[in-house]
């Protein structure tokens, strides 16, 4: 297991369950490939709050992610398994052939020293690289482009992935981690395997201050609203507050906000799961 349960020593660390990161082989990032990173504090340029319940936090640096894998036809290593603050999963980098060096995110089962390509007539090995037109049907993919060169955009958080549903002379047909059933170009681009941090689902805070460290401050329920505040407060007591709706009235809970004119709504063969 990579996730470890605290002893209650108090009542915070009760319930805490935490990631060991046991995988981890560094915790040095690449320094080329860090840039600084700025928080708004939920403020804009006029220093009004614009959003709510964003605040603190601890410091961050961004680490520049690979989601294009353009270097096609060179082969690199894979030097080490990093932690990443700005996402869920774990990433990788890659030392290529000829010295260049870049992260990508990691795969599941991707270890220290192995070889990972991008490109076409490769193999089918995890961590690889190549268009959907290259990959067998029934493959377990993730980091999937939406159009020809735009970079990953689909299954990129922690032990997300997709498979390879169904091809045609155009499109692919790729069932989504949401369950829906998506018709993608063949020339778009995905990476073999399932994205690292399977266990990322476990993990439970056990505290408001481990929130606060995430750069989240707390949030008002809004039933515990007066009227005038939000369309679920008021009423006596511990009232319901109705039917579950946002601020601003939107309902939730399988209230479609999908626009029905979408011009993608064409490719999506099956509705998520509801």
């Amino acid at each position: 297991m990579s996730v470890k349960k605290l002893k209650p020593l108090t009542s915070s660390q009760r319930f805490r369950v935490k990631n060991s990161f046991e995988k981890l082989t560094t915790n040095i990032p690449e320094k080329k490939l860090v840039i600084g990173k700025k928080k708004s504090g939920g403020r804009n340029n006029t220093g009004r709050r614009t959003m709510r319940f964003i605040g603190g936090g601890h410091k961050k640096k961004y680490r520049i992610i690979d989601f294009k894998r353009k270097k096609f036809g060179i082969s690199a290593i894979v030097k080490s398994i990093e932690y990443d603050p700005n996402r869920s999963s774990f990433i990788s980098l890659l030392c290529y052939e000829d010295g260049v060096k870049n992260y990508i995110l990691a795969i599941e089962g991707l270890k220290i020293g192995q070889k990972v390509i991008s490109g076409k007539n490769i193999p089918f090995d995890i961590g690889n690289s190549t268009f959907l037109s290259e990959i067998p049907l029934g493959t377990n993919i993730s980091c999937i482009e939406l159009n020809p060169g735009q970079g990953a955009k689909i299954a990129r958080g922690a032990g997300s992935f997709a498979q390879l549903f169904a091809r045609d002379e155009k499109y692919s047909s790729i069932k989504l981690p949401s369950g829906e059933i998506r018709m993608i170009i063949n020339s778009c681009m995905a990476t073999i395997g399932i994205v690292s941090n399977l266990d990322h689902q476990l993990e439970k805070y056990g505290k408001a201050g481990k929130k606060r460290h995430l750069g989240k401050r707390p949030r008002t329920r809004g039933v515990a609203m007066n009227p005038v505040d939000h369309p679920m407060g008021g009423g006596e007591g511990k009232a319901t507050g109705g039917i579950p709706r946002s601020r601003k009235g939107i309902p939730s809970k399988g209230f479609k906000t999908r626009n029905k004119r979408k011009h993608s709504n064409k490719y999506i063969l099956q509705r998520r799961k509801k």
